[in-house]
């Protein structure tokens, strides 16, 4: 039975942005890439594998069912400009490729597992974004991708439970809560860890919501240790 909305403490939050972009050549080599977005201010159908316009490059790494919406916390940014003072300038809501932005959440906060309504919609977190080189070439910036990794800094993204329309004037509402404290923060420090507990990988395969792959890339971890222990 999940656990009292109020967990999540504001439970309704508005969205700061809402973005969507087809396919660009990414310098320096001239990859094809999904990663630039631009503001949405009208309404858009919100469909089982994202926004209508809405385009990713690398299907195997991007997009599909459980990666249909990537949600990015705007505070982040602030944090990386201060780490980042020459970056500054360039760091802001939109620049890694985020579907949706909000300040007030972050993977300390959100479950996955989740469930919210936006606009019309309802969207399921599942899983933490894995950062990769594409965001340092998109800020020009070796390592960038690292750092995030390194400090939690993931984002993460969604499934589409039920399709819809939805807007940058929406808010996020929480409706569900299905696995309370399996936060992302520590799914991802799981994910990071070099020789972690079997028994918490045990307890994060089992987590309400978590996408296949990371179902399956933790218990297969927790096998090996379990037999290499």
């Amino acid at each position: 039975m999940a656990q009292p909305l109020t967990m999540l403490e504001p439970a309704t939050l508005p969205l700061l942005g809402l973005y969507a972009g087809g396919l660009r050549p990414l310098p320096p080599e001239g990859q094809l890439t999904g990663i630039y977005k631009s503001a949405l201010s009208g309404a858009v159908r919100l469909g089982a594998e994202g926004l209508e316009g809405d385009r990713q490059a690398d299907r195997r790494y991007h997009g599909g069912v459980h990666k249909a919406l990537h949600h990015y916390p705007a505070e982040h940014y602030a944090g990386l400009a201060a780490r980042l003072p020459a970056l500054a300038a360039a760091l802001g809501p939109g620049l890694f490729g985020e579907n949706l932005s909000t300040r007030g959440w972050d993977e300390e906060a959100v479950c996955v597992g989740d469930i919210f309504r936006l606009g019309t919609a309802r969207i399921q977190v599942s899983e933490p974004r894995s950062p990769c080189w594409k965001l340092d070439c998109r800020a020009e910036h070796p390592g960038l991708s690292r750092l995030i990794a390194a400090e939690g800094l993931t984002g993460w993204y969604y499934r589409v439970l039920e399709e819809g329309l939805v807007s940058a004037g929406d808010e996020l509402r929480l409706l569900d809560r299905p696995a309370p404290g399996i936060t992302l923060a520590r799914v991802w420090r799981a994910r990071l860890a070099h020789r972690p507990d079997p028994a918490e990988l045990a307890i994060l395969a089992a987590a309400s919501g978590l996408s296949p792959v990371w179902q399956q890339r933790f218990s297969e971890r927790h096998d090996w240790l379990l037999r290499n222990g």
